[in-house]
């Protein structure tokens, strides 16, 4: 009986040193502001149709590339039923914040549309990336300057 609790025991650390591991050595990580909008619209003949799109960053902790992922969900009914369910999604790469690969801590945020922060049209975001093994932080924002492009600028924090 005390072999076999040894061998767990033993068995049990292992398993825990090794996912104590792999959590430390995570290549991408998920932003921690998943954002939801949803809109309603009146079609006629009594239908409505509601849409709901949510959107998220895939970061990669050593290159400091970026994803932006986002997924849609649009249900039509009329009064007594469900007439058509349709959802899309993807992910789109974006260029890296750091020239240089290290280990990179990240967070991001982005605005709903319509929105008060969206001058040209969809809302911007913003993305905030640090290296981990340095006292160094650069902050990027995005928007669209309503002419077919997104405009991007990124800054490097100075420590006073």
């Amino acid at each position: 009986m005390n072999h076999v609790i040894r061998i767990s025991g033993g068995a049990l650390l292992a398993l825990s040193t090794l996912v104590a591991a792999a959590k430390a050595d995570e290549l991408f990580k998920l932003a921690n502001n998943q954002r939801i909008s949803c809109s309603r619209g009146l079609a006629p003949g009594k239908l409505n149709t509601a849409t709901c799109k949510s959107y998220t960053y895939i970061f990669n902790t050593r290159t400091s590339e970026y994803y932006r992922c986002q997924v849609s969900l649009a249900l039509t009914r009329d009064n007594k039923e469900v007439i058509n369910v349709q959802t899309d999604g993807s992910c789109s790469k974006k260029p890296r914040i750091f020239e240089t690969d290290s280990h990179y801590a990240f967070d991001a945020t982005e605005t709903e549309p319509p929105n008060t922060n969206s001058f040209f049209g969809q809302g911007g975001y913003s993305i905030w990336a640090a290296d981990t093994t340095q006292q160094k932080v650069r902050g990027c924002i995005t928007i669209s300057s309503g002419l077919g492009s997104d405009i991007s600028k990124c800054l490097d924090m100075t420590f006073q």
